[in-house]
């Protein structure tokens, strides 16, 4: 058995894995961000109970540039206190077993290829739409982060007046329309125009973005998660419209794409880091 973390600017959530299993899981706020001592201690205390002489490992993926050999993550989004924490180094002196770390989308996307809409297939893409849109890449079978654990961040990429995720994730609604992603959603469910106009514009940006994973990637599948997923259908329409241009319709017609069903596939990849990384 191993354990799998994962850790948001929000919540820490902690489980017990058993072969792609959830056995038992822990989750509590993230308090005291200011503080590296503090959220290191809520970290240790949340694993804790968890650990037993079946646990042979721990993984844990953070929404964060990862120097994986190292186990060293670096300016932990809405942590303001994690700018440099040797995080394998203090959880395996704390639990004594082998401890892998790696970033929260690749966890995803590895969730999603070791269990998950994902399996079986030797290419894939991972696409976390929150705050901001973040990816994680599966090549032939293996994940994929390139030299800095930065690979895959198409959000970053120049776009428009601003950037991909600018338009493409929560910002969309945030800064751009003043209101926010659940506020949409909730409005388009109850049959709002405005929100579903709303929906239609996110929907024609966020198909180039998966333009972008197409062209630089090709992956058989995409998969896509976080909390704005959950809107797909008020999207999707337009996002297909907008993918309509592509330059290989053949890749559009062998494209998978999938809204992740399993709001625990992040920690179940990151349980499975150990399967990638020895």
């Amino acid at each position: 058995m191993t354990i799998g973390v994962d850790l948001g600017g929000t919540n820490i959530r902690a489980g017990l894995v058993d072969d792609g299993i959830i056995i038992r899981q822990h989750s509590k706020a993230l308090q005291q961000k200011e503080s590296l001592s503090a959220t290191l201690s809520q970290l240790i205390e949340l694993i804790r109970p968890l650990v037993s002489p079946a646990v042979t490992s721990i993984g844990i993926g953070v929404p964060s540039v990862v120097d994986i050999e190292q186990g060293i993550v670096y300016d932990v989004a809405n942590i303001p206190s994690w700018k440099e924490v040797a995080l394998r180094d203090i959880l395996e002196k704390e639990f004594d077993m082998p401890v892998f770390v790696n970033n929260d989308v690749n966890c995803f996307i590895l969730g999603e290829h070791q269990f998950g809409l994902a399996q079986g297939y030797r290419s894939a893409v991972g696409m976390a739409i929150g705050t901001g849109l973040g990816s994680g890449v599966i090549i032939d079978n293996q994940l994929y982060t390139g030299s800095n654990c930065g690979a895959g961040e198409i959000g970053l990429l120049p776009y428009l007046d601003k950037n991909i995720e600018s338009y493409a994730a929560g910002d969309f609604f945030e800064s751009i329309h003043g209101t926010t992603a659940l506020e949409a959603n909730q409005a388009a469910l109850l049959g709002g125009q405005t929100a579903l106009k709303l929906w239609d514009d996110f929907g024609t940006h966020f198909g180039n973005a998966v333009k972008v994973i197409l062209y630089t990637f090709d992956p058989e599948v995409i998969v896509l998660g976080g909390s704005i997923a959950k809107a797909y259908p008020f999207f999707k329409t337009t996002m297909l419209a907008s993918m309509a241009n592509f330059a290989y319709p053949v890749t559009l017609r062998r494209l998978k794409l999938f809204q992740s069903q399993n709001e625990n596939i992040a920690l179940l990849g990151a349980a499975a880091l150990v399967r990638q990384l020895v």
